[in-house]
């Protein structure tokens, strides 16, 4: 019986048939975001950017400089496909923590992605590092963060520190153009992400040999509901240059509150947050017209780069509005760890963990050449710019060769 058993098996193979071939099990990201509470917003539009990134990945498009946009899945670990499972911070340290200890006692994930607000990524990756496990931020700029001695933690986005020299940069080139650019006014949440963003200004105004004075330093709760005491400290102040550390519920406050209490600044200057949420442009209108902030994606780069329309147009699609510096920050990253699952000898948390270390992806979704990470984990291929909203687009208007307007110095009239 086992003999004719085996020669039936073999005429089979002879005839070309072969057992059913099994698809490679699905790998899973773990992704920390605040999904409900105050900045439900940007935790949403991130949410969207993440499921593009993984719908192209495990699908086929063309997209010329969109790594794995062709591969139908990893191609080297048999065309696993990425799997996505959102925990919610609720934009709290002590919920993001629980969430990511419990990432780990699931034990499904290969990989965590994390979580928006510098406050929150802090004590998750800490948690993370603990356990040996690797953790890729997307968005957080507290420099601080990859200033830690960490092993298993890396981040894509621009630190406040490169943001504030981006700022001063084009301070400096404000003042060869004859503008009035001296007295400061710092504006800034009492988060991780605020002090941090304050410490960095306070140390460029300190190196600019008199060229700058800080004429406010005004700090404020965070999840604030009322905002008009601080605009009123800015308006006493009277900066040539407002620079905010806002996130974007707070950020729509502060605007509302300018035009209220007639509040004139030549130019507000606002590092990663909400200002550069679109939603803040369109709710808002000629309100905020001629802010200015980093960018690290402007609508301006559909058009330089076509491939991009594709993107925006799957994240319009869900979300009904652009993608933005923070979301197109997101949906990268899901290209960074599939490249690391790609690259790794295995998905061991050791092995994704070298993965990363040795990133170098050329990717067109952010200004730069793309991703590839120093010694502390901080991306140094990406550049900054700096937008500014203009007839209610916002438009890169520096440095020269990314600008495609001019600056608008005064912002208001």
């Amino acid at each position: 019986m086992k003999r004719g058993l085996v020669l039936f098996f073999g005429l089979i193979l002879l005839l070309g048939f072969s057992p059913a071939v099994h698809a490679a099990d699905p790998i899973e990201i773990a992704l920390l975001y605040p999904l409900t509470g105050p900045l439900a917003d940007p935790g949403s539009r991130a949410k969207a950017a993440c499921d593009v990134a993984a719908e192209i990945i495990n699908g086929s498009y063309d997209l010329p400089g969109i790594p794995y946009s062709k591969t139908q899945g990893i191609p080297n670990k048999g065309g696993a496909k990425i799997v996505r499972k959102y925990y919610d911070t609720q934009g709290s340290p002590e919920v993001g923590k629980a969430e990511t200890e419990r990432i780990l006692q699931e034990g499904k994930a290969k990989l965590i992605i994390g979580a928006y607000q510098s406050s929150v990524t802090k004590p998750t990756s800490f948690v993370a590092e603990r356990q040996k496990f690797p953790y890729l931020c997307a968005e957080s700029s507290s420099a601080a963060l990859t200033e830690r001695g960490l092993k298993y933690f890396f981040r894509i986005a621009p630190t406040d520190y490169h943001d504030t020299v981006m700022f001063f940069q084009f301070l400096n080139d404000m003042k060869k153009e004859g503008k009035k650019v001296s007295k400061i006014a710092m504006v800034y949440e009492k988060t991780e992400f605020g002090f941090h963003a304050n410490e960095e200004v306070k140390k460029a105004v300190a190196k600019s040999n008199g060229a700058y004075q800080i004429v406010a330093d005004i700090p404020y709760e965070f999840k604030a509901t009322d905002v008009n005491a601080e605009v009123l400290k800015v308006k006493a102040a009277q900066p040539d240059v407002v620079l905010h550390a806002t996130q974007f519920s707070e950020m729509m406050l502060f605007a509302k509150a300018y035009e209220s209490l007639g509040v004139k600044v030549p130019a507000n200057l606002s590092f990663c947050g909400g200002y550069q949420n679109p939603v803040f442009a369109k709710e808002l209108g000629k309100t905020v017209e001629n802010y200015m902030g980093s960018c690290t994606f402007a609508e301006d780069f559909i058009a330089k780069k076509a491939q991009l329309k594709v993107l925006n147009d799957m994240f319009k699609a869900k979300v009904k509005s652009n993608l933005d510096g923070v979301a197109m920050e997101a949906l990268t990253s899901v290209f960074v760890a599939a490249d690391a699952f790609n690259r790794a000898k295995d998905l061991s948390p050791d092995a994704v963990r070298d993965a990363l270390a040795t990133t170098e992806l050329q990717i067109a979704t952010l200004p730069g050449k793309g991703v590839k990470f120093d010694e502390s984990g901080q991306n140094i291929w990406i550049d900054s710019t700096m937008s500014q909203v203009v007839g209610g687009d916002y438009k890169v208007v520096w440095p020269a060769e990314w600008a495609t307007a001019k600056t608008v110095w005064p912002m208001k009239p």
